[in-house]
C-alpha cells in the first residue's frame, strides 16, 4: 500500500502508524484481527485523511459561524465515563453548498478529541428534539457513520437517539442498512423516560430531563469540562490552604499503618539493604499510599508528567483516597503549571498552581476530602508554560503570567480517574513488595476485554440469524400447509 499510493497519503499519518501501536491496535480490533480488511481500512481512512486535510483542521481555517451554530460539540459524559459528542439536529440545516465545510467541522471535533484524550471511545447523541422534514438530511447523517465505521477505528460505544419524530423512521431504516449489524447494535432509541439509562441527570439538559445547566456558546471553542477562559484561576482545584488538625491526624494515622506495614514486610522477607534503605527513607515521609512510579508517562514538549493517562482511586470500601502526580520539567526555563478539575469541591491538590525549575522533578498531591469519592466522570487538566528566568516564580508573579500568556504557548494534558473496587493490594496502588509480582497493565486487560466484546457480538450475531432462519422456516413451512390444505380443499370441493 504504501508503494503504491504513498503519494495518496499524509506523511504525518503514516509516521504514526508506524510509531503509534495503540491506533494499529485499535484499526485491529474494529476489523477483528483480519489483516487483510485491517489494511483496507487503513488504506481507505488514510486517503480520506489527506482529502480532508484532517491534521490541519484547526479553527482558524473553519468559518466561524460552524461553531457559533452549536450543532456539534463535545460535552459531559455517559454512565460508562465515555465522553459525549452531541449532535443537535434542529441546528442543522440541510444546505448542499456548506455540506463540505459542515463535514471538515465533523472530522475538526473527532481529530481533535482523539488526539487529546488518546483514542478514548466517543458516545454519539442525536438530540432529535424540535426537529422536522427540514433537519432530514441523509447524507450528512451517512458521513457521521462513515466517519466511525470506516476512518476513525475502534472510536463508538454507542449512538443515543433522543425522541426521534415518527415521520423520520424511513430515514433510519436506510441508515441502519448503512451501519451494519455491529452499528446497528449501538443504536440506542430513547426519550426522556428512559434516556437516564445511558446518561445521568447531570450531564443532560433540562428538556431531557436532565440538571445539566451547561449553555453552548462561542467564543471561546468548547473546551470540554473546562470551560473557563485561561486568564481566569477558575474552576481551579482548592489552593495550598492549610489542612485542618483531622486531616494531618488521618494522614499520620495512615503513614503509620503503612510503616507498620513496610516492617513486617522486612522481617518476613529479609529484604537487601538497599530495599530497606528506601523503605526507611519513605517512613520519613507522609505521602499517599499509591506513589509507587506510574508505568506510564506522557512525554510533552515542556513536561513529563506521570501517570500518563489515568489516576487510581479506591472506592469507598477500599479507603485509597490519595494519588501522585509527577511533573518534569525538560526545558531549560522555569515552567509555570496549574491544574484545574471538573469537580473542584471534591479534590485537593498541592500544589495546584505552581512552577518547577529546569531539569526538575516535582510532586503533586491529589487527595479526596469530605467524604467524597472519586467518579469515572471526574478529569483533572494540567496546564504548564514557559517562563522567563526573569520574571519570578511568586505568586503575584504567576497570577500575571497566567492572564497574559498567549493561549498558543500552553501545554495542556487531561487525565482521568479510574476507581479500584478490589481491596486486594494491587501494583497500580500499592508500594512494590517484596515479591515484586508483576501486574497485567490496564490497557492490556482493555485490549482483551474489548475483543472479548467483539468475539460476543459475533456469536449474539450467529444466534440471531439462527433465529431468523428458524423463524422464516417456521413461516415458510406454516405457508406450505395452508398451501396444501386449500389444495385439499379445492379438489374436495370440485368432487362434490
Amino acid at each position: 500500500y504504501l508503494l503504491d499510493k504513498s503519494d495518496k497519503y499524509d506523511s504525518r499519518d503514516v509516521e504514526r502508524l508506524q510509531q503509534d501501536d495503540k491506533w494499529v491496535e485499535n484499526y485491529l480490533i474494529w476489523r477483528h484481527s483480519i489483516v487483510d480488511d485491517t489494511l483496507k481500512m487503513i488504506d481507505e481512512s488514510f486517503q480520506w485523511r489527506k482529502e480532508y486535510t484532517v491534521n490541519d483542521l484547526t479553527e482558524s481555517v473553519l468559518p466561524k459561524w460552524l461553531f457559533e451554530n452549536g450543532a456539534l460539540f463535545l460535552h459531559g459524559y455517559d454512565k460508562e465515563g465515555y465522553k459525549l459528542f452531541w449532535f443537535r439536529v434542529k441546528h442543522h440545516i440541510k444546505d448542499a453548498k456548506q455540506q463540505l465545510e459542515k463535514k471538515k467541522l465533523v472530522a475538526f471535533w473527532l481529530e481533535y478529541y482523539s488526539k487529546r484524550d488518546h483514542g478514548k471511545p466517543l458516545t454519539v447523541v442525536f438530540d432529535m428534539a424540535e426537529t422536522g422534514i427540514s433537519h432530514i438530511d441523509l447524507d450528512f447523517v451517512r458521513f457521521i457513520v462513515n466517519c466511525f465505521t470506516d476512518y476513525y477505528p475502534n472510536f463508538l460505544t454507542k449512538i443515543v437517539i433522543f425522541e426521534m419524530p415518527w415521520i423520520m423512521n424511513a430515514a433510519f431504516k436506510i441508515v441502519k442498512g448503512w451501519l451494519g449489524p455491529e452499528a446497528v447494535s449501538m443504536l440506542k432509541f430513547t426519550n426522556k423516560n428512559d434516556i437516564q439509562e445511558y446518561v445521568s441527570a447531570e450531564y443532560l439538559p433540562p428538556h431531557m430531563g436532565g440538571t445539566d445547566s451547561f449553555k453552548y456558546s462561542y467564543p471561546p471553542l468548547v473546551d470540554d469540562d473546562f470551560q473557563t477562559p485561561l486568564c481566569e484561576n477558575g474552576p481551579i482545584t482548592s489552593e495550598d490552604e492549610p489542612e485542618s488538625k483531622e486531616e494531618i491526624d488521618a494522614d499520620t494515622k495512615e503513614t503509620g499503618e503503612l510503616n507498620e506495614e513496610q516492617n513486617l514486610n522486612q522481617k518476613k522477607m529479609n529484604s537487601i539493604e538497599q530495599i530497606s534503605k528506601s523503605e526507611e527513607t519513605e517512613k520519613t515521609e507522609i505521602k499517599p499510599k499509591n506513589t509507587k512510579k506510574a508505568l506510564t508517562t506522557f512525554k510533552g514538549p515542556l513536561l513529563h508528567i506521570s501517570p500518563a493517562e489515568e489516576l487510581y482511586f479506591g472506592s469507598k470500601e477500599t479507603g485509597e483516597k490519595k494519588c501522585l502526580i509527577v511533573l518534569t520539567n525538560v526545558t531549560k526555563n522555569i515552567v509555570a503549571f496549574k491544574v484545574r478539575t471538573t469537580a473542584p469541591e471534591k479534590y485537593r491538590v498541592k500544589p495546584s498552581n505552581s512552577s518547577c525549575e529546569p531539569g526538575t522533578s516535582l510532586d503533586i498531591i491529589v487527595s479526596l476530602h469530605g467524604g467524597f469519592a472519586a467518579s469515572l466522570q471526574d478529569r483533572f487538566l494540567i496546564m504548564a508554560a514557559e517562563m522567563d528566568q526573569s520574571s519570578g516564580a511568586g505568586v503575584p508573579e504567576l497570577t500575571q503570567f497566567w492572564k497574559e500568556v498567549p493561549r498558543t504557548k500552553v501545554m495542556e494534558h487531561r487525565l482521568r480517574c479510574h476507581v479500584i473496587e478490589s481491596s486486594k493490594p494491587s501494583s497500580l496502588t500499592l508500594k512494590d513488595n517484596a515479591f515484586n509480582i508483576p501486574a497485567k497493565n490496564n490497557e492490556d486487560l482493555h485490549i482483551q476485554l474489548t475483543r472479548l466484546l467483539q468475539i460476543n457480538k459475533g456469536l449474539q450475531e450467529q444466534i440471531d440469524r439462527c433465529l431468523w432462519f428458524q423463524q422464516l422456516s417456521a413461516v415458510l413451512s406454516l405457508l406450505s400447509v395452508t398451501v396444501v390444505a386449500f389444495c385439499f380443499y379445492l379438489v374436495y370441493t370440485q368432487r362434490s
